[in-house]
């Protein structure tokens, strides 16, 4: 197919020569012209070298009847022409609009007047058939057609209603009067003032479910989360999300409850759930304790990561010393600078120290020195996890090989774990040389020993 349309092009080409010399082509594309090749231009163009072009780029042999003459220059279609196609229409601008609306599933085209007329349907009552009693013996006019569209449960209560002199009387008890006006304004206009919706926020909540209105509810819920979720009411709040189906509104008022609990647990409404629902007082009593177990075990294993991390840095250290020398330590065949500037590896430190005290120290049997029987541990950790112990220049490290085939499976089990950990815990962090820059700004040396003693103390 690509050849037949190349073939097409030649021809057309062809075809187009002897018109060539009269025009200049130019070609239209989004709303710009661009200028086209004419003769002159086309020319210089071909006599420029083509070999460096073709040696950056793997050519293969073709056969002449396939070679187009577009090479000679590219010529435009001659508008007489009755056998070049029609270009196609240029792209419009609806073309590259996404299938989806980039509008945001709450926005509303509703102009402001619609808003203001449907509001004053409202205020005024004009024509209103329906009469809405409350708890202070108010009444709130209506419409029977905008409430029953509105929602299905009040259009049930008005089917039920009696009608008296053409005015039909429901009633919505349980709320304040001025939540009514606002739940039926709302009904009408979706309009709120942010004072009132703060002001009877909670009754609004219990009206729009019981009255199936989930574009109020969202209201609601919405402001609650944005700030208006309060130490005070909270409980309110929790007992009321989950009564009226709010399980992302009951989520947010119990995670406040765990945060705050000491001075929530004061507060009027903490009593009085307590004295009403003590069920739901023991449920985040429990919800309290788990987040605080949760976070003690957080806080341990983020310890645990930092133990094996540390002997991880020690095995590093311990090699540095025992291989390249460490300002006022390292092997005999080393020239040691005393003089030179902070080691690189923080745990080098701490672990001179040890090692001052293991070289120099009269029990230094494993069971009589508590700090020597921290040397030991660190040389045996170090065999385990070297893998070249022929060419190794740590003490002792082919020793402890030699000794692994003679400990139990208990022992044995006991270091794999060890090891394993101490490597995962690097792997997690990432590599050595990343980290040591970090530690070693701000480490204390004397009680990196401490806690590199304390590391494997917890492990054993």
């Amino acid at each position: 197919m690509i050849q037949r349309v190349f073939s097409f092009v030649g021809q057309t080409i062809k075809n187009s020569e002897e018109d060539r010399a009269n025009f200049d082509y130019s070609f239209q594309y989004s709303g710009k012209f661009y200028l086209m090749a004419s003769p002159t231009i086309d020319s210089a163009w071909l006599s420029s070298p083509i070999k460096p072009f073709c040696k950056s780029l793997n050519v293969g042999e073709a056969h002449p009847a396939d070679i187009l003459p577009v090479l000679e220059a590219p010529v435009p279609f001659a508008s007489d022409n009755s056998n070049a196609p029609q270009p196609p229409p240029l792209p419009s601008k609806n073309c590259t609009r996404t299938k989806y609306s980039e509008r945001p599933l709450e926005y509303s085209v509703v102009p402001k007047e619609t808003k203001d007329t449907w509001d004053n349907l409202f205020k005024k009552g004009y024509g209103a058939d329906v009469c809405i009693l409350t708890n202070e013996k108010s009444c709130v006019l209506a419409h029977s057609n905008v409430l029953s569209i509105a929602s299905p449960v009040l259009a049930n209560v008005l089917r039920l209603s009696k009608v008296k002199n053409g005015m039909r009387y429901i009633k919505i008890p349980g709320v304040p009067h001025g939540a009514v006006c606002m739940f039926i304004r709302f009904l009408y206009s979706s309009c709120y003032e942010e004072e009132e919706l703060q002001k009877f926020v909670l009754h609004l909540i219990v009206l729009s479910h019981f009255y199936s209105i989930p574009s109020l509810k969202r209201v609601c819920i919405c402001s609650l989360e944005q700030g208006w979720l309060t130490r005070e009411n909270v409980i309110d709040v929790l007992q009321l999300a989950r009564n009226c189906d709010a399980p992302r509104l009951a989520f947010i008022c119990v995670r406040m409850v765990v945060k705050n609990f000491k001075s929530i647990s004061l507060t009027e409404g903490w009593r009085a759930m307590r004295r009403a629902n003590p069920a739901l007082e023991q449920e985040l009593v429990e919800s309290v304790v788990e987040a605080d177990t949760r976070k003690q075990e957080r806080q341990r294993k983020m310890e645990e990561k930092k133990v094996y991390l540390q002997l991880y840095e020690a095995m590093e250290a311990l090699l540095h010393i025992c291989k390249d020398g460490c300002r006022t330590i390292g092997p005999r065949d080393k020239v040691l600078k005393g003089s030179q500037g902070a080691c690189n590896f923080p745990a080098c430190k701490g672990l001179e120290t040890l090692v001052r005290h293991f070289s120099n120290c009269k029990t230094r049997v494993p069971g009589g020195c508590v700090h020597c029987k921290r040397m030991w541990q660190l040389l045996e950790l170090h065999s385990r996890m070297c893998n070249e112990p022929d060419s190794c220049k740590v003490p002792l490290c082919r020793h402890f090989k030699e000794k692994m085939q003679q400990q139990s499976k208990k022992d044995e089990t006991k270091w794999k774990v060890l090891v394993s950990k101490v490597i995962a815990a690097k792997n997690a962090v990432g590599s050595f040389s990343s980290r040591s820059k970090d530690l070693n700004s701000g480490s204390d040396d004397s009680r990196l020993a401490d806690y590199l003693q304390l590391s494997l103390q917890f492990l054993f």
